[in-house]
This record gives structure tokens, C-alpha cells and sequence, in this order.
């Protein structure tokens, strides 16, 4: 019986195992992917105390802090879940399972699909969801990425290391991302911005993506030529296990949760981008998981 599992490896889940441990709880970290999402980040410039590190090394520093606190850690992904006499039973994919007093759900988001014709078709074979991942393909190609957010002109960053050209794709008039990315996107000339637009279909053949087709024309053409489409378009937050708990979400999916990082379940706590918090940064979810650390302390304390 342990006193807390945590699902989830990104920086919520790592930091309340961690600040978990830390106040001699017995904790037990069930992840399908250690560091999360955030291993996908190349550049990190807003973490405090640290000018700049990419998403795979601020991941291994934060699993190797829960670990000097004694946290077990288990590779795997956590399937089922549900409330018991005595507290909470999880069952991992590979029917392992594993009792707690208390639970913190940290298990983040996943990506959002296009939905346009040919992604499917085309995922891995020129459709992408990862600039740092795939991005080395196309070195001097071309390539197009569809969203606005300042994940999308991100991942537009990350890409003209490697291409010779990016286009990014937007369905509304303005960019949503950050002041210091924008200056960074003005600043880089491979980059070209298409507003008020759609990506209705994916075009290629055997050998991959060869263009997209748009809603509206871009330079008197509604075909745009390119080697690869990457989407960024939001995320989907990964909050099936909340519901099996009965544990309420919002229309987006995601656990709502009060200041405490409570949930309506009592002993169920939830942190990071799987939440309703309005500000959705590893920075955020790491002090999310550390909060959800401490009312999991109180709890099991009080019980």
C-alpha cells in the first residue's frame, strides 16, 4: 500500500513525486513516458534559476531529484483505475496492480488531430506532430506548420534549422503566441506566415507529401507545394482515468480542480496541463505537482 501514486512522468507529475517523497510519503510514479511532452521542447529559456535547456535534459534533472528522495518509479501506462474500501486501485496496461491511499493524476495532453483529408494517410510519411522529433527530414525542404498558438510558431523555430522554408498556417487573422517568439519569427526570414486559412486537404503519393490544399488562395493558388506538414493545433487533455473515477472535467476534458489541486473525489488530485488552469507552461505544471504533493500529504495525513 502506498500512500500516493502519481500518474503521469512530465514535469507535474516528477515534481509532486518528488516534493511527495520529500515529506517521507511512500510514493509510487507510474509513467508511460518519463519527462512527458516536455522531452519534445528543444529550448526552455523561462525556467527559473536555468537561462536555457532543452526538454530531454530538464526532464532527466527533475527524475533524478525525485530519485535522491527514494520515489519508485514504474514504466508503464496506467489503464484502469478505482476507488476502494481502503483508498484507490490502479492497473497498469500489463495488468499489474497497485494499491494507495491517495491519488495524483498528472497524465497531461495528447495532440489534437487536423481532421483535413490525406492525415491520415500521410501521418508519419509527411504529416508530423513533433518538430524535434522529425524536423531533421527535412533538411533544406520545405514545410508548412498549421496553428497559431505559441506552440505552433515554436515548433516553426525548431524547423528552420533544418528547412529551407517554413509557412505557417493560421485559421484566424493574428498569431497567439508569446512577444519574444514573435520577435523571434519576424527576425528569422525562412519563415512565412499565411492568415485566415485553411488546410482542407493533405496531397502526395508514394513518396510522401507533395503539397496541401487551402480554403482560400495564397498567391492566386489554393495549392501550396511543400514536403511535410507539422500540427499544432491544441491538445486533448488525457483525463480517461479521472472519469472512470467519476471525477469532474470541463467541456474541454479537463479535471477541474480548486486551488489545492482537489479534485470531487476526495484523495484524487490532479496538476499540470490534464487541469483547468488557464496557464499551461512545464514552469505552471511543476508547481501544480508540487501543491498536489502537499494536500496528498494532508490527506493522508488526516486519514
Amino acid at each position: 500500500m502506498y500512500d500516493v501514486i502519481i500518474i503521469g512522468g512530465g514535469p507535474a507529475g516528477l515534481s509532486a513525486a518528488m516534493y511527495a517523497a520529500r515529506l517521507k510519503l511512500k510514493v509510487l510514479l507510474i509513467a508511460g513516458l518519463r519527462g512527458g511532452t516536455v522531452v519534445n521542447t528543444n529550448d526552455i529559456t523561462n525556467w527559473p534559476g536555468i537561462k536555457k535547456i532543452d526538454g530531454i535534459n530538464l526532464a532527466k534533472q527533475l527524475e533524478e531529484h525525485a530519485r535522491e528522495y527514494g520515489v519508485e518509479i514504474k514504466d508503464s501506462v496506467a489503464a484502469k483505475a478505482q476507488k476502494t474500501s481502503d483508498g484507490f486501485l490502479v492497473e497498469t496496461a500489463t495488468s499489474e496492480q497497485f494499491k494507495a491511499k491517495s491519488l495524483i493524476i498528472a497524465t497531461g495532453t495528447d495532440v489534437r488531430k487536423l481532421g483535413a483529408k490525406g492525415e491520415s494517410e500521410f501521418t508519419n510519411r509527411g504529416v508530423h506532430y513533433c518538430a524535434l522529433c522529425d524536423g531533421f527530414f527535412y533538411t533544406d525542404k520545405v514545410v508548412a506548420v498549421i496553428g497559431g498558438s505559441d506552440s505552433a510558431v515554436k515548433e516553426a523555430l525548431i524547423l528552420t534549422q533544418w528547412a529551407k522554408k517554413v509557412y505557417i498556417i493560421y485559421r484566424r487573422d493574428k498569431l497567439r503566441a508569446e512577444p519574444a517568439n514573435l520577435e523571434r519569427l519576424r527576425a528569422n526570414d525562412k519563415i512565412e506566415v499565411i492568415t485566415n486559412t485553411n488546410v482542407i486537404e493533405i496531397k502526395g503519393d508514394e513518396n510522401g507529401v507533395s503539397s496541401v490544399l487551402l480554403d482560400r488562395p495564397y498567391k492566386n493558388s489554393n495549392e501550396l507545394p511543400v514536403n511535410g506538414v507539422f500540427v499544432e493545433i491544441g491538445r486533448i487533455p488525457n483525463s480517461d482515468l479521472a472519469r472512470q473515477l467519476s471525477i469532474k472535467t470541463n467541456e474541454s476534458g479537463e479535471i477541474i480542480t480548486d486551488k489545492e489541486a482537489r479534485t470531487n473525489v476526495e484523495g484524487v488530485f490532479a496538476a499540470g496541463d490534464v487541469t483547468n488552469s488557464s496557464f499551461k507552461q512545464a514552469i505552471t505544471a511543476a508547481a501544480e505537482g508540487v501543491i498536489a504533493a502537499h494536500s496528498a500529504y494532508k490527506y493522508v495525513n488526516k486519514a
